[in-house]
């Protein structure tokens, strides 16, 4: 049975111990908070598994990479406390015994079929939750429909439904929360404008499985005594609750910033957030939609999937570039339309294409520019 949530810890912090799970890599690093520099660091690639009932992540090769690094850390350095931070649109399906009752869905698995016709008809509009109607498993709450529907003895064995940062917050601590901004990454779980679950959840019956809410930075409690006898780390270090991978490079901003503002979060997704702006008439078809951030606030935000994109375009290519042929490139007019990545962005049903014939080198410049370009339209 998961432990019952803590109250705030207090602790002097020296070095914090980072969870980083990427879509595409994860990463454990060691952040000294002196000076908030990363001192160590491990990176490991993010496999998608293809047993079982449908493709999904890793977890468990996940988990060693994880309580291994925790135990080098702890070995040169010393870990006074771990925070995590994750991908979106993501959840785990925990059973009565604390285990996964199904496998963590990769949200890229394309085979909903005539499921996804009927999630459309239940998903709330795009008013109440600010999140537009995804392909794929996108939508988390699409994720979560198909399982019920699909593997519905399974899923009955489902007692708490934790948003992915906060499952690997669990693991750790055998403690079980929900958290606003992965609720608010485009699930249609959470209607930022109510600051509470959306009608979705009511209807299909999932309220009871959600574990409870806590703030981000909330330390949930200490890690168990599994984990501290596999990584050497003391019985009373603190796990942060976590937070979703965008809204974790948001938060520094949002403390030091005077609005209005916009960040710019890349990675496997490029993300442009807009705070305390005027108001946006976003358009749920051009990627648009309301995130929210880690104080509970409604961000106004646009996105693509550039990371993904030009890993797409270079493959594993990484040629030498000058400023020669950044001018050839522009010289001879060579550029990229858009999307690489169809069903996303803001140009989601135009397939991409290229103006011009590049050579290796000058297709990374010209990639390099569609980037720009992209990043520009969705600010």
């Amino acid at each position: 049975m998961p432990r019952s949530n803590s109250t705030k810890i207090q602790v002097n912090l020296r070095h914090v111990a980072v969870i980083d799970i990427g879509k595409t890599n994860a990463k454990l690093a060691l952040v000294e908070m002196d000076t908030l520099s990363e001192i160590a660091v491990r990176k490991m690639a993010n496999t998608v598994r293809q047993d079982g009932p449908y493709p999904h992540f890793d977890v468990e090769t996940l988990w060693r990479f994880i309580l291994e690094g925790l135990a080098a850390y702890e070995r040169d350095h010393g870990v006074d406390a771990i925070s995590v931070t994750t991908h979106g649109a993501c959840a785990a399906l925990i059973d009565n015994d604390g285990n996964l009752a199904l496998p963590v869905l990769d949200y890229e698995y394309d085979g909903y079929g005539e499921v996804a016709t009927r999630y459309a008809a239940q998903r709330p509009p795009f008013a109440e939750t600010g999140s537009p109607h995804l392909p794929l498993g996108l939508n988390l709450g699409a994720q979560i429909f198909w399982q019920q529907q699909t593997l519905p003895d399974a899923f009955a064995r489902t007692t708490q439904i934790l948003t992915y940062p906060q499952y690997w917050s669990f693991r750790l601590t055998g403690i079980a929360a929900n958290e606003v901004t992965s609720l608010g990454c485009h699930t249609d779980l959470w209607s930022p404008t109510a600051n509470n679950y959306s009608s979705l959840v009511d209807k299909m019956g999932w309220r009871k499985l959600m574990a409870p809410l806590q703030p981000a930075s909330r330390s949930l409690g200490f890690i168990t005594k599994d984990v501290a006898e596999k990584t050497g780390l003391k019985t009373d270090t603190p796990v942060a609750c976590g937070i979703h991978d965008s809204n974790a490079s948001l938060v520094p901003h949002l403390l030091v910033h005077a609005k209005p503002f916009s960040v710019i979060s890349t990675g496997t997704w490029v993300i442009s957030m807009a705070i305390g702006g005027k108001a946006p008439a976003l358009n749920e078809h051009r990627d648009t939609l309301m995130n929210v951030n880690a104080f509970a606030e409604a961000v106004p935000s646009a996105r693509f999937m550039g990371g993904r994109e030009f890993q797409i375009i270079m493959a594993e290519d990484h040629p030498v570039i000058t400023p020669e042929i950044v001018e050839s490139v522009l010289d001879k007019g060579i550029f990229l339309l858009p999307s690489i990545v169809q069903g996303s962005g803001p140009f989601a049903d135009r397939k991409a294409n290229w103006i011009g014939d590049p050579t290796s080198a000058e297709r990374q410049v010209a990639a390099s520019f569609y980037l720009a370009l992209m990043t520009a339209t969705c600010l």
